[in-house]
Order: structure tokens, then sequence, then C-alpha cells
């Protein structure tokens, strides 16, 4: 589901890209409720959680939708702020999870869905949330969200990471926020990536704890996969995208698109993010995604960026890389992996499929296999408002 809302956005270029008064609040709540609902196949945003939940459940907990006291953790992105040092200000061009988008997710989950705040935790444990976004999104309705990230995020040790490929690193631990959560959202940020492209699956990489504080993938050895930069090649993202506790949980998997950076290590600017590609031809992409699918999202993300020519044209990794969609070639096919790695769920249970991987048609048409008519594929269901 693509909900690309025009007015969503109306940052003039000066100040810092995140600033609240930066975004229409209001349309962003319309954005965030019309996709869950459109999601769900419902009218409303409350029917849409509750078929959400419905889904997930399907095959275990007799297809119940969301019961009063489960957890809910939601990953979201914090990784332009607090890179180096314990500053919470937040105040840097670099991008992270957007502050309105976070606010309006949290509301319609305490507002639709009918969670209480307490059961919220929205986390990074490599980074630290900025003050100024703990503030507003624990206010009013959402008294009683939890965060955490690297200040007070406690190591569960009876869930290490168990990789399915061995290699030497850190020994890693997922947060008990985590581990305590019946559920886990996804909220990761289209953008690109000095390796290529970072969506779903490599948000994650803010989801374990060792004794690198700042930098676990570092310390768990990670990077090596990334900066391989070939295809058939094991993926740790894959690993993650399986693991009992992240991907096996997750109940909704969205992409914050309201203004989007060319990398990770990129200071947002006016020009470098406005998008040339129809339907935003030259303006902001002012745009939000979600799915069920971790492979289908970050699919049509990826077909999003390497289409892009204002991210191609800085970003010297992804253009013309192919190799950049390696985790999505494992992970749509890790019964049988190109790679010929055996992936498990971090507990022993060999990982089946976990996604449908395809290129849209054209990046002026963006269709799918199930939108030209076809049984099996990905269907990207849109709603355009530009004017």
């Amino acid at each position: 589901m693509w909900v690309y809302d025009k007015d969503s956005v109306n940052w003039d270029g000066n100040g810092y890209w995140w600033q609240r008064k930066n975004f229409d609040e209001s349309v962003v709540q319309n954005m965030v409720d019309e996709s869950i609902a459109s999601l769900g196949g419902k009218e409303t945003a409350k029917e849409g959680w509750n078929a959400l939940f419905t889904a997930y459940n399907s095959e275990k907990n007799n297809g119940k939708g969301y019961t009063a006291g489960e957890k809910i953790a939601i990953r979201a992105n914090i990784n332009g702020s607090g890179v180096f040092d314990d500053d919470t200000s937040g105040e840097t061009q670099m991008s992270y999870t957007n502050p309105v988008l976070l606010k309006t997710l949290l509301v319609s989950l305490v507002k639709e869905a009918g969670v209480s705040p307490s059961d919220i935790t929205v986390y990074d444990v490599s980074r630290l949330f900025p003050d100024y976004m703990k503030e507003m999104c624990t206010e009013d309705v959402l008294n009683g969200i939890n965060f955490t990230d690297r200040s007070n995020g406690a190591a569960d040790e009876n869930a290490p990471v168990n990789w399915s490929y061995k290699f030497s690193g850190a020994v890693n631990y997922l947060p008990t926020c985590v581990t305590e959560a019946t559920y886990v959202i996804n909220l990761a940020n289209l953008k690109g990536h000095s390796y290529g492209i970072t969506l779903c699956g490599k948000n994650h990489f803010g989801s374990f704890i060792n004794r690198n504080a700042m930098r676990p993938p570092e310390g768990a050895n990670l990077h090596q996969f990334l900066t391989k930069n070939e295809m058939n090649s094991y993926s740790p993202l894959t690993d993650l995208m399986a693991n009992e506790h992240l991907g096996e949980k997750t109940v909704l998997y969205m992409l914050d698109a309201l203004i989007c950076a060319p990398s990770e290590g990129a200071s947002i600017t006016k020009d470098n993010s406005k998008w040339r590609q129809a339907p935003f031809n030259g303006n902001y992409t002012a745009s939000v995604f979600v799915s069920q699918d971790p492979v289908a999202i970050d699919s049509v993300g990826a077909d999003f960026l390497i289409n892009e020519p204002a991210v191609t044209e800085i970003n010297g990794a992804l253009k013309n890389n192919p190799n950049v969609e390696n985790y999505l070639h494992e992970a749509g096919l890790a019964e049988n992996a190109p790679s010929g790695n055996t992936y498990y769920n971090g507990a022993g249970k060999k990982a089946g499929n976990l996604g449908v991987h395809e290129h849209w048609n054209n990046s002026a048409e963006k269709m799918y296999s199930r939108n030209l008519g076809k049984n099996e594929g990905i269907e990207l269901i849109s709603i355009i408002r530009d004017k």
C-alpha cells in the first residue's frame, strides 16, 4: 500500500528537515490511517488494524485480533542521531525516523487499534532518541509510551542472535523489549545507503546489543557481507528477517518516505530530497508505504530508489548495481537460497521463503504482476494526491 499526499510536507529548505512545522500532522495522520485501512481491505483504520492482527494470527492463536495487554515493539531508525556521541538534541541534517510519522503511527495504534500506551515500546538500541521526539510522542493520548535506546536498552541474555552462517564476531543479544513483545512493527526509512539501500531488512541492524554500544553491526562483523557486493552470497539481513523474535513477530512493515535521503551519511537538503520521477516531478516524496510482506515492501522500495536520479546521481553504490538486492533474492528463495546457505529462524527451525521479490514493469506505470492481472506476485495499491 502506497499513499502519496503532496500536502503532507511543506518544508522550504530552511532549518532542520525534521522540525514539526515542516509537516501537516493532520494530513500525515490521514495517510497513516488510510494506509492501514486499505492494507486490511477495510474502510476504517480500526477495522484495518483488526484485519492485520487477525491475518497475522491466522495460523496461530485461533486467528484472533489484538488482545489488550499484548506488547508491541516498534523498531524505529534513529541512525542519523547520536551517531558519534551522547547528544540527544537530534539537531542534525542527517536522516532518521520522521517524528511526525512516528507520532501519527502511535496515535493510530492507541486510538484505532486500542493498544494501551504503556504496552508500546519504540526502540533503537544502537542510537539515542532525540529529547524533542520523546516529548512529542508521549504527549496527550500517548502518555505512557516507552522509549528504549542504547542508554537504557537491556540485553536478553537468553536470546542470542544465532546466525545460520559461521563467521567471527561479538555475541549479540536481542533487547528485552523485543523478546517480551507479542508483535513487532518495522518502521524503516526509504533511503539510499553507502552500500546501496537500507530498508526494512537492514533496519534490524539496530535490533541487537553487543560490546560495541555505538556500532553493534561492526562489533558483530556484519559489514563484510554488505561490502562484498555480490549476488548469490550469504546475507545476515535474511537471518534477521527470519528471526523468531524479529521477522516472525512482525505484524506490519512501514517505510517512512516523507522526506528521503540519498544516503545514510548525507545531509538532507531541499535540493537532494526532491525527486524527479512521477508522480513527484520535482517535489518531496511525501509518501508512506505499508505491507505485511518484508520482501515485497523492500522490493518496491528498491525500485523507487534505483530509478530515482536524485538518489543515483549522488549514491554511486546504488547506480547500475543490481547486487544490492542480493538479500531479497536470498529471502524470497530462503527455502532453496541461491547462495546455497540454509537459513534458520534463530531457534533451529529452517526458514521458509520469506516473501515475494520482483520488479515493476516500468518507472512510469509502476505496475507489478498482480497489477497486470496475474494471480501471484506483488500488487502495489496506490493513493496519489498531488494537487
